[in-house]
Order: C-alpha cells, then sequence, then structure tokens
C-alpha cells in the first residue's frame, strides 16, 4: 500500500503527523513534558548513585526544560545540555534525564549541516567515554561503552537520514512547483499564440472584404445613375463577397468554439481560392492578373493558408492605398521548397508609413516567418507598390 493511498484512506492520521510541522514549539513542549514524566517516573532508580533527590530534579529540570526550543536554536540548545552534563559529571550527579542529549543530538543532526552535527555527536562520544570510566564497574566497561555509543550514533544516523529524505521532498516539491510554472508559462504562450493567429485571420478576412465591397459598393452607386445592369451586377458582387466574408468568420468563430478544432466542414482557403481572390479585384473595377510559374508542388493545408492570405493582404492594401492604378497583378513561383509571391500595381504610389506602420505588413511577416521566409514592401522604380513574399515551407517539412 502507497503512502498515498494510507493518506487517503486514513485522513485522521495523516492531519495527526501533519499536526508537529504546524505546531513545532506545541509539539516541542508536548515532548519535554513527557520526558519530564518519565523522568519522574524513573529517577528513584538511580538514588543511589548521588544520594541527594534535590541536586538530581535540578539537573533533570536543566536537562530537559531546553528542548522546547530544540527545531529553534538545535546547537545552542545541545550545548546547554552538554554543559550541564559536565557539571553533572564534576559533582557525580547521575539522572535519566541525560537521555535527553539523544533527542538534542537528533535535532542537530536533522536541523545543522554535517560538519556540526559530526562535531554534536563527537562532544556526546566524548561525554559517554568519561561518564563510562567514572561510573560503569570495570568489568561492564565496554559493554556499556558499545550500548550507549551505540543509541547516539543511532540518533545521529537517523536524524540525517530525516535530514535527507527532507530535502529529497523539498526538491521534489520544487520541481513540481517550476513543472507547473512551465506549464503554465507555456499555456499563455500557447494562448498568446492562438490569439494572435486569430488576430491575423481577421484582419485579413474583414479588412479585405470590406474593402472589396467599398470598392463594389462605389461602382455600384456610380453605374445606378446610367447604367443599372452594371449597378446591379455589383450590387450583387456586394452581396456574394459578404457571404464569403459571413461564411470565413463562422469558420473561425467555429474554432473559437471547438477549442482549437478546425471545422470539417468549413475547410481552410488555399491556393486554388487565390483565382477568386483575383476575380473579386477585378470586380472590384481594377483589372488584376495572375500569373504562376514553375513546377507546383505539393503544400500543407497551413502552408497555403499562409500563401493565401498574404496574396489577400497585398490586394486590400492595392484596394485601399494605390493611387488610381490602371492595373495590378500577382505572380507566382514556384521553386522547390520555396514559393515566392509578389503582388504589384502601377499606380502613383502611397504612403510609406501607413503602410509600415500597419498591422497587415506585420502580419505578412509573421506568417512568412512561420516557414523560414519573408516578406519586402515598397515602391516599385517605375511607379506603383510592391510586395514580395518568399515562404520555404518544403524546407521546413524537411
Amino acid at each position: 500500500m502507497t503512502e498515498s493511498t494510507m493518506v487517503t484512506r486514513r485522513p485522521g492520521l495523516a492531519r495527526l503527523r501533519a499536526w508537529p510541522h504546524r505546531h513545532p514549539l506545541a509539539a516541542d513542549a508536548l515532548l519535554t513534558l513527557v520526558a519530564a514524566l518519565a523522568v519522574v517516573g524513573r529517577g528513584d532508580r538511580f538514588e543511589h548513585f548521588s544520594g541527594e533527590r534535590p541536586w538530581s530534579v535540578v539537573f533533570a529540570a536543566l536537562l530537559v526544560i531546553p528542548l522546547i526550543w530544540r527545531r529553534r536554536t538545535p546547537v545552542l540548545v545541545f550545548g546547554w545540555m552538554a554543559a550541564v552534563a559536565a557539571v553533572q559529571w564534576f559533582l557525580a550527579q547521575v539522572v535519566v534525564a541525560d537521555a535527553a542529549l539523544l533527542i538534542a543530538l537528533y535535532s542537530v543532526a536533522v536541523l545543522c549541516e554535517r560538519k556540526t552535527a559530526a562535531l554534536a555527536l563527537g562532544v556526546l562520544e566524548f561525554g559517554i567515554a568519561i561518564a563510562v570510566l567514572r561510573w560503569a564497574p570495570p568489568e561492564g566497561m565496554v559493554n556499556a561503552f558499545v550500548l550507549l555509543s551505540g543509541m547516539a550514533t543511532a540518533a545521529f544516523v537517523l536524524g540525517r537520514n530525516v535530514r535527507t529524505r527532507r530535502a529529497y521532498l523539498a526538491s521534489l516539491e520544487d520541481r513540481a512547483r517550476t513543472a507547473e510554472h512551465e506549464r503554465d508559462q507555456q499555456a499563455q504562450l500557447a494562448a498568446a499564440a492562438e490569439r494572435a493567429r486569430i488576430a491575423r485571420e481577421m484582419h485579413d478576412i474583414v479588412a479585405h472584404n470590406l474593402s472589396v465591397m467599398i470598392a463594389l459598393a462605389d461602382g455600384a452607386a456610380f453605374g445606378a445613375r446610367g447604367n443599372p445592369e452594371q449597378a446591379e451586377a455589383a450590387a450583387r458582387q456586394v452581396s456574394a463577397t459578404g457571404r464569403q466574408a459571413l461564411g470565413e468568420m463562422h469558420r473561425l468563430l467555429g474554432v473559437l468554439r471547438g477549442g482549437g478544432q478546425e471545422p470539417l466542414r468549413a475547410p481552410q482557403p488555399g491556393m486554388e481560392q487565390i483565382d477568386e481572390l483575383v476575380t473579386q479585384v477585378r470586380a472590384a473595377g481594377l483589372p488584376t492578373s495572375l500569373t504562376v510559374t514553375g513546377a507546383p508542388f505539393p503544400l500543407s493545408p497551413t502552408a497555403q493558408l499562409a500563401v493565401y492570405r498574404l496574396v489577400q493582404e497585398a490586394l486590400t492594401n492595392v484596394l485601399k492605398h494605390a493611387d488610381a492604378p490602371d492595373e495590378a497583378w500577382v505572380l507566382l513561383r514556384y521553386r522547390d521548397p520555396a514559393v515566392e509571391v509578389e503582388v504589384g500595381d502601377n499606380g502613383h504610389g502611397r504612403p510609406v508609413v501607413s503602410i509600415v506602420n500597419g498591422h497587415g505588413l506585420a502580419g505578412m511577416a509573421e506568417r512568412a516567418a512561420m516557414f523560414d521566409g519573408y516578406v519586402e514592401a515598397g515602391p516599385r522604380p517605375g511607379g506603383g507598390w510592391r510586395v514580395r513574399a518568399e515562404l520555404a515551407p518544403g524546407r521546413v517539412a524537411r
């Protein structure tokens, strides 16, 4: 039966064992009382050594009462008791309370370092030797010394074992606290990473779709004056874009409700959906082309989502910040194990600070960094703006 099982089945015993640790002074006072009663009960057997009962009572009190403070000042208590025993030896007084020195030695062995405990053992062994030489009969000196030395050694060894066990338990508790702290830290880091991921998803979904819808709504309002059919087509495109955004938002909220599990009925967008992004931008009134070069190779769903979001965010910036562009383009280059993404326009430029300090470029950089990649953004030499990113999902997978 393990100790934990015993504690579970005997809670009263566990509380009784823990009581001395919670109330050390009261426990030592109780120990002192028990020792005093033992001295009173057995003191008469040693009267023939001294012949003076009052002196025996005084020495017994001087040896037993200091045990109350054995936990607070173990060395001082042991030193005091050793000094009382030395005076007792000079006055030829023998009392049963000398056994209290074993308790004091045990306390020193438990609470002090090895050198201090060994010194205390040496002092007690010296006291045992001179006591045996003075009071033991010649034919029983060896037996008396072996018996008393064995008791002293047992008290020392028991104390050191208890100290070692306490240190071991303390180290286990410290490791448990450290492991719990590290587990909490990992949970916090995971939660922060998940929040950052969700924030990136929310930004990309909302910013892109709202930008497209705003551009479509402006076109519909302009076309409603002279071209009702074009206005109707733009309004339908606004509706379709809104439904798509709503579907992606439902998927993202489903992740939150499901504790991080992606719903199977709502797959994440990937490389195949990039053409839909380009179509949306074209519908918003900006001619946009998609060019794919190189031999495509398989990408994980996470890598496809990263590429998709990079293109989405770059096209969103074109709609939001480009100054009267005539066209935009998306270029995908497959160079196993890397994928290069380039999105540009031929407008008259845009404020650099507003782009660099925004959340979009930071989100793109974080997505690229997940796949050992990078993102570059800046004005084109011939006018306009270009975002170039390179991801190496194949290199990471290998």
